[in-house]
């Protein structure tokens, strides 16, 4: 038990000189969302509380983000979500494509599946009350029928 105790004890030591890269990419800031969408104040404020972490290049990475392996799971986990939608290239997408991805976010928060569970464990202030909810959804049905 000593031995496996001593190997598991230098392994969490040898992982953490495996850095996750916290760069960020250089992007068009004016084919941001925000910026492209101009949206109230207090919408602007739940995209930013609740989204922009994982889903732009404005991450800002907690304290966590430096203990392998839990940094590993961070940096998969924001590169799937700036996969399936990026705020910083929002102006670069088509039309239909912003239609497509705004019916994704209303159906998500909807359905509560966003922001992740995992995400406002850790992110209290990420969790949105059913107001901040109806806010963000109805604004999104309006840009959507606007685009």
């Amino acid at each position: 038990m000593k031995y496996f105790l001593l190997t598991l004890l230098a392994a969490l030591i040898i992982i953490q000189f495996f850095r996750i890269d916290k760069s960020v990419p250089e992007y068009n800031k004016t084919q941001d969302f925000i910026s492209q969408e101009t949206p109230p104040e207090t919408v602007k404020h739940i995209l930013k509380k609740a989204c922009y972490d994982c889903h732009s290049n404005e991450t800002v990475y907690p304290w966590y983000s430096e203990i392998a392996p839990v940094s590993w799971w961070l940096a998969s986990h924001i590169e799937e979500g700036r996969e399936h939608l990026n705020y910083s290239t929002w102006g670069e997408q088509p039309v239909k494509r912003k239609k497509h991805k705004l019916g994704e976010m209303i159906e998500e928060v909807e359905e509560g599946e966003m922001p992740l569970t995992s995400y406002t464990l850790a992110h209290s202030e990420a969790s949105l009350t059913a107001d901040e909810k109806a806010a963000l959804i109805n604004w999104l049905k309006q840009v959507n029928s606007s685009l």
